[in-house]
C-alpha cells in the first residue's frame, strides 16, 4: 500500500514537470530588449496560466526532455497546412474544418492504436489457450472478465431481447472511453474525453444508434416516440395532450445524448483542473516547504481520478444501453 502511495506521489511530481515548462518564456529579440524600459522593483514576470493549456486542445505536444531548465519537458509543434474546407450551415453560417492534427487528435490515434494492439493480442492469446483446453490467464483473462461482465450484466439486461447486435458497439465505447480516461492520468499525456467535441461526437454516434434501433424495432410505431398520442383517452383530451407532450418527447430525444456528453466531459475536466491547481501551488509559493501539502492533495485526487476513469466509462455504457432498451420498448 505504501509503495502504491509513493508511486502516485512520484507521478504527481512528474506531472509538475510540464507545468514548470509552461513558465518558460522564450527570449525576446535583442532589439526589443534594448528598446524596452525597465522599472526597478517591478515584477520580473507576469502570472502564467498553467491550467488552461492542459485541459484545452492545441497545436503542441508536451514530451519528456532531459533539459532541467525547461522543467524536463519540451513542446513539439504539430504539422499544419493539411486540407481545410468550409461547410455551409443554415442560420449559423459557414463552419470551417481544418484536418490538420491537434493534441487531442493525436491522443485519439494513440487510444485507437493501443486498443487494437491490446485487444487483438488478448483475443489471440485467448484463442490459443482455448485450443489447448485451458482458461485464459494474465491480460487476456482480465479483459475476458471485463467483457463478460459488461455484456452479461450491463448491456443485455438493459437493451433487452435480441440485444447481441449492440454488444460490439457498446463494448467498443466502453474500452475507448476507459483507455482515453486512463491515458489522461499519465504525465505528458492529454485526456481526449476532457474535450466537449470528443464527448459530443461519442454522444452523437450513440444518438444515431439509439434512434436507428428504435426505427428497426418499432417500425411504423416509431412515430409514437415523436408524437404523443394517448390511445386510452377520449379525443377531446388527446389533442391538447398531444400538443403539450409532443414537444417534450422531441426534446427528450436530444437531452439524452446531451447528458451523456456533458457528464463525461465535466467529470474528466473537473478532476484534472483540481490536480493541476494543487500542483500549481508549488510554483505559486515557490517553496519546497509548501510542496508536501499540495503533492499529498494531488495524490489523493489522482487516486479518486483513477476510480472516476472506470466509473465514467461504465456509466456512459450503462446509460447508452438503457436508452437503447427504452426506445426499443417504447409504446404509448
Amino acid at each position: 500500500m505504501k509503495s502504491g502511495f509513493f508511486r502516485f506521489a512520484i507521478a504527481a511530481l512528474v506531472l509538475a514537470a510540464p507545468l514548470a515548462a509552461q513558465e518558460h518564456t522564450p527570449t525576446a529579440p535583442a532589439a526589443q530588449v534594448q528598446g524596452a524600459e525597465k522599472t526597478e522593483g517591478a515584477a520580473s514576470a507576469e502570472p502564467t496560466d498553467i491550467i488552461t493549456p492542459h485541459i484545452t486542445d492545441g497545436k503542441h505536444l508536451e514530451l519528456p526532455s532531459l533539459n532541467p531548465s525547461h522543467g524536463f519537458a519540451k513542446e513539439v509543434t504539430l504539422p499544419s497546412g493539411w486540407p481545410s474546407f468550409d461547410i455551409p450551415l443554415p442560420i449559423i453560417g459557414p463552419f470551417h474544418v481544418d484536418t490538420s492534427p491537434t493534441k487531442l487528435i493525436v491522443m485519439l490515434w494513440v487510444v485507437a492504436a493501443l486498443l487494437v494492439v491490446v485487444l487483438v493480442s488478448a483475443a489471440r492469446a485467448h484463442t490459443q489457450r482455448a485450443a489447448q483446453g485451458l482458461p485464459p490467464k494474465g491480460l487476456a483473462g482480465a479483459i475476458e472478465a471485463m467483457v463478460l461482465y459488461i455484456r452479461n450484466e450491463v448491456i443485455l439486461p438493459n437493451v433487452g431481447h435480441h440485444g447481441e447486435a449492440f454488444v460490439p458497439y457498446l463494448l467498443t465505447i466502453f474500452f475507448f472511453i476507459l483507455t482515453a480516461n486512463l491515458l489522461g492520468l499519465i504525465p505528458y499525456m492529454a485526456t481526449a474525453t476532457g474535450n466537449i467535441a470528443v464527448t459530443g461526437m461519442l454522444a452523437i454516434m450513440t444518438f444515431v444508434v439509439i434512434e436507428v434501433a428504435g426505427m428497426r424495432a418499432l417500425g411504423k410505431g416509431y412515430i409514437n416516440t415523436i408524437i404523443f398520442w394517448p390511445h386510452d383517452m377520449p379525443l377531446a383530451m388527446r389533442l391538447p395532450m398531444s400538443l403539450i407532450m409532443s414537444p417534450v418527447e422531441i426534446i427528450s430525444k436530444f437531452t439524452k445524448p446531451f447528458a451523456l456528453a456533458i457528464r463525461l466531459f465535466a467529470n474528466m475536466t473537473a478532476g484534472h483542473i483540481v490536480v493541476l491547481a494543487m500542483v500549481g501551488l508549488i510554483f505559486t509559493f515557490q517553496s519546497y516547504v509548501a510542496a508536501p501539502a499540495p503533492v499529498a492533495m494531488a495524490v489523493a485526487i489522482m487516486l479518486l481520478e483513477l476510480l472516476v476513469a472506470f466509473v465514467q466509462a461504465f456509466i456512459f455504457t450503462l446509460l447508452s444501453s438503457v436508452f437503447i432498451g427504452l426506445v426499443r420498448e417504447s409504446h404509448h
